[in-house]
């Protein structure tokens, strides 16, 4: 045979540079299921099942497309658990002249890659991963020069690359970006549409089955899987979420009810980040769907800035400072997560609001994720690797390129403001104005401290004191600081005590 081309989980896709120029005829496709993976972090079970289930319907895809594929599932008896023994095993039994990968997403991953060559003879080529719309040497080359790495100015220029929502050299409606008109709290009583759901059909099935004997012990629900596995369910789903979301995505982006799991999210990143969704053909559908009068310019700009924005700036800081970017720890926070991060049991309704649905459905929006878990994780001081490690673990889909930085950089400030000018943090006020949980809570955000308030309340000055010698030069956080001066020291007292009280009963 010619090559063997490796194909990983999270490269499912027909366009993946080691398949340009593949012949069926003289090529094999190597794809594997191996523990190790699966089990570097103690995935959700339904992250693991969604990405073995898609693995497996891209084989047949490709299999329907002409390739010879070897696949290896992870109940094969010789399955010894890497990447690395899998290939080793097809390069005896077949003798390919050559091995094509495409760069794998993460460090980790590609650093295997790198040591294959030295177990190997035969030649491996490592191609470019061409799926993004920014090259790391492009992300590169925007880095040189500049004292701060924003990403607006990043978008801007992907903007005027890509010509999305341009007019001429100018954006379409005069703005950059329209977060000011993406802030609604929304009412419960608004109509709120559903993802697109899916039946599991006989592969997904066994897949399952599989999930509740190797992975009983993983974090997370594994029935009512409703995630789509193969590219049609993907684009499918995605234009559901146009015809029916899109319009009310950008002005409700940041709301949060009770029961509603989704609001006017998409819930397709899980399908973008294994390749079953190409992000720019993704933004061209959005821009039609403005420009044709079917949704406003905020809810595409919105959603387009999302994709080729942030998604593309958050993989360019990630190969900017890999490796040791999970190291980092500004604050020189120690804490464990406390117990309830992995049960959703807690009286803080906002808390096993996003929990509970992170269990239930390795889904919780941005929202819940940066203002109700990350905020509080960072409010209590919890150590930003353990962080980390909670958020690539519980999400479907978190890989570690898009989740570290959005952790340990955003969420937890952890980086000391490489990729955020300020802490991601807020009192009770932000979550009462933003959802409808405080309603519903043994917590009463209106009170400041005491046994009965909102922790959120007064762990937001506690973290603003503590870590005042780090923080008070910071511009942005300058009238919060005179805010915190210009109490008397009694109350100051009051909001440390009560703090200090609440964290004492964390474990």
């Amino acid at each position: 045979m010619r090559n063997l081309i490796y194909i990983l989980g999270d490269q499912l896709s027909l366009n993946i540079s080691s398949l340009e120029g593949a012949d069926p005829l003289q090529d094999v496709i190597l794809m594997a299921e191996v523990m190790e993976e699966a089990t570097y972090v103690k995935h959700h079970k339904k992250k693991i099942a969604f990405i073995f289930s898609a693995m497996r319907h891209f084989a047949e895809e490709l299999r329907e497309n002409g390739y010879i594929v070897r696949y290896t599932k992870l109940s094969t008896a010789d399955n010894n658990g890497t990447f690395a023994d899998e290939l080793l095993r097809a390069v005896d039994d077949l003798n390919p002249e050559k091995i094509i990968i495409t760069e794998p997403s993460e460090y980790r991953v590609l650093e295997d890659v790198r040591s294959w060559q030295k177990q190997i003879s035969t030649p491996i080529a490592i191609l470019e991963d061409t799926r993004f719309i920014a090259t790391k040497q492009e992300f590169s080359d925007w880095v040189k020069g500049r004292k701060a790495l924003r990403m607006e100015y990043f978008y801007r220029d992907i903007r005027r690359k890509t010509n999305l929502l341009m007019d001429g050299k100018k954006p379409i409606g005069g703005a950059w970006n329209y977060d000011s008109e993406n802030r609604k709290p929304a009412a419960d009583d608004l109509f709120m549409p559903s993802p697109l759901t899916f039946q599991p059909d006989r592969i997904t099935g066994e897949i399952l089955e599989l999930i509740e004997t190797r992975f009983a012990d993983h974090f997370g629900d594994v029935d009512n899987f409703w995630f789509g596995v193969t590219r049609q369910h993907a684009e499918a789903a995605f234009k559901h979420f146009i015809a029916s979301a899109l319009a009310n995505f950008g002005a409700y982006q940041d709301a949060m009810l009770t029961g509603q799991k989704y609001l006017y999210h998409s819930v397709i990143s899980l399908y973008l980040n294994v390749g079953l969704l190409d992000p720019l053909t993704m933004c061209k559908m959005v821009e039609e769907a403005y420009l044709n009068g079917s949704v406003p310019l905020n809810s595409a700009e919105g959603f387009i800035r999302q994709i080729i924005g942030w998604r593309e700036y958050i993989r360019g800081i990630y190969w900017l400072k890999m490796p040791g970017y999970e190291a980092n720890n500004f604050f020189d926070t120690k804490r464990p997560l406390p117990d309830f991060y992995w049960s959703g049991e807690t009286d803080m309704r906002c808390m096993s609001e996003a929990i509970g649905q992170t269990k239930s459905d390795a889904y919780a929006h941005h929202i819940q994720r940066l203002m109700v878990t990350g905020n509080f994780a960072l409010l209590i001081g919890a150590n930003p690797s353990e962080v980390h490690e909670w958020y690539l673990t519980v999400y479907a889909d978190a890989f570690e390129w898009v989740e570290m930085p959005n952790t340990i950089g955003m969420s937890q400030f952890a980086d000391g403001g490489l990729l955020g000018s300020k802490p991601y943090i807020s009192s009770g006020n932000y979550i009462s104005k933003m959802s409808n949980y405080c309603s519903e809570c043994k917590y009463n955000v209106k009170e400041k401290t005491g046994e009965g308030a909102c922790p959120f309340n007064s762990l937001y000055w506690h973290f603003l004191d503590r870590n005042s010698h780090k923080l008070k030069g910071n511009p942005r956080l300058g009238p919060v600081y005179r805010t915190w001066e210009r109490m008397n020291e009694d109350k100051q007292q009051e909001y440390l005590k009560s703090a200090e009280n609440f964290l004492a009963t964390l474990t």
